[in-house]
């Protein structure tokens, strides 16, 4: 039961930054002020991320975006591995908990991008569902591997 509780609780920080508008959620303001120095910008500036219709860059963006960008991606990944991870120990021992844990991700995500176009200034994006898709399939791969490495 415990374990579904850690689950539900992954869930209610979803939604709940599911539902904040992009003002309410940006970290601009806080970045200028801690990486006011603009650290590793010129390494940062040799990335070019494909994303939607666009390349995302510093080019592009400028340093403060483009570093928040980043960072959003990369809670979307570490967010929705953590999701997996809940669903996978949730799931148990019944058959194919790796697959319901990756499968029950995707969906997941599915639902709260459809969810998040809803909430005024964010937009349905099926790139960010392969980003929580393929941070499910990491967390969930890691576990995997390391128990199938403990039996050995």
């Amino acid at each position: 039961m415990k374990k579904w509780l850690v689950l539900l609780a992954f869930l209610v920080v979803l939604a709940i930054s599911s539902s904040m508008t992009y003002e309410e959620q940006t970290i601009i303001p806080a970045l200028e002020d801690v990486l006011a120095s603009k650290p590793f910008e010129k390494q940062l500036s040799v990335l070019k991320i494909p994303y939607w219709d666009t390349v995302v860059s510093i080019e592009e963006r400028g340093y403060f975006e483009f570093v928040e960008f980043l960072i959003r991606k990369l809670t979307h990944f570490v967010g929705f591995g953590c999701i997996a991870l809940g669903l996978y120990f949730a799931w148990g021992k019944r058959r194919n908990p790796a697959v319901v844990a990756i499968f029950g991700t995707a969906l997941i995500a599915g639902i709260d991008e459809f969810r998040q176009s809803f909430t005024p200034g964010r937009m349905m994006n099926g790139q960010d569902v392969l980003v929580d898709t393929a941070g499910a399939i990491v967390f969930v791969g890691v576990v995997v591997l390391v128990k199938k490495i403990r039996r050995t």
